[in-house]
């Protein structure tokens, strides 16, 4: 901070605007990153044990049951009530067969579910793309500002120089310390998204065919 100090004294309202962008880039990017991570923990355990407390219940009424006071996220439970929702009557869902109404509805609550978990991951993958040019502009901007307060100046020396250009060089590392732990977490939480993502698309296919079956029963 202590050679940004003469670059936000020395720089325009252009320069001052670049460096509050990446500011505010870096404020929303570590919000992000300590909220996803917690989500994306909890996440993990709750479907570890949700999943497994389903399939251990001698009945889906129970099994929902256990799923209430495990699901944190809500992430099994609309699954669950997706395959025991019945349709409207008279509604043309009515009229497909029972497996191609299932698909649609665990489908719906598929995606919400993995909406949910993919949440700032876009904000993420933005700052990581483009913190560094944001950060080269500024750079560029404060090096093109000092030599016209240098030339201004008229006697042009190396020490005059090299100040004010080592000085705007600091939003370039500033772009790049934005950007390094964007991308971290943007690359990190898409494995855990991908993870989680693949677990309800399991259950959702077991739900599948365990509804089916029981209605094959009746």
């Amino acid at each position: 901070m202590a050679g940004f100090a003469p670059f936000w004294d020395q720089s325009d309202a252009v320069g001052r605007a670049v460096a509050l962008l990446l500011l505010a880039m870096s404020i929303a990017t570590w919000m992000l990153i300590f909220w996803k991570g917690w989500v994306l923990r909890r996440v993990r355990h709750d479907l570890a044990r949700g999943v497994a407390a389903f399939w251990a219940a001698p009945s889906v009424e129970a099994a929902r049951e256990r799923l209430a006071a495990i699901d944190r996220e809500q992430l099994l439970l609309p699954l669950v009530d997706a395959a025991q929702q019945a349709p409207a009557g008279g509604s043309l869902e009515t009229r497909a067969h029972l497996d191609s109404q299932l698909t649609r509805r665990l489908r719906g609550a598929l995606h919400r579910a993995v909406a949910h978990l993919q949440y700032g991951q876009v904000v993420l993958a933005s700052v990581g793309a483009t913190a560094p040019f944001v950060g080269l502009f500024g750079t560029v901007w404060g090096i093109y500002h000092a030599l016209l307060a240098i030339a201004a100046a008229g006697a042009v020396t190396i020490d005059k120089v090299a100040g004010p250009v080592g000085e705007a060089l600091v939003m370039t590392a500033a772009g790049l310390a934005v950007a390094i732990p964007a991308v971290l977490a943007y690359n990190v939480y898409g494995k855990w998204v991908a993870a989680s993502e693949a677990e309800l698309e399991g259950f959702a296919h077991d739900l599948r065919e365990m509804t089916i079956d029981a209605a094959q029963q009746r």
